[in-house]
């Protein structure tokens, strides 16, 4: 089952702690893409590391210079699908 809740904690812009991590999409010292069980969280850094990961408990630790966070949900990607189908739906 997803967790849905999330918690957050950045310690002066060098140190973030995260609960409710599902999946680490993609990751460099630059960007780290997670899936949590509320979205997307997209982080923009420089000399980014994943210092601890347990994808069984969701908890992630990352150390470096943090940015930028960005956060996303699936409700737009659903709309856009739907969007897409009825334009397909149109054009015929």
């Amino acid at each position: 089952m997803p967790q849905l809740n999330q918690e957050l904690t950045l310690t002066n812009r060098e140190l973030m702690k995260t609960t409710g991590v599902q999946k680490v999409v993609s990751f460099d010292d630059q960007e780290i893409i997670l899936e949590t069980g509320i979205g997307l969280l997209v982080l923009h850094g420089e000399d980014m590391h994943i210092t601890h990961l347990d994808l069984t408990a969701g908890d992630l630790i990352v150390e470096g210079l943090i940015i930028s966070l960005e956060f996303s949900d699936d409700r737009g990607k659903k709309i856009k699908a739907k969007g897409k189908n009825i334009l397909e739906r149109l054009i015929r």
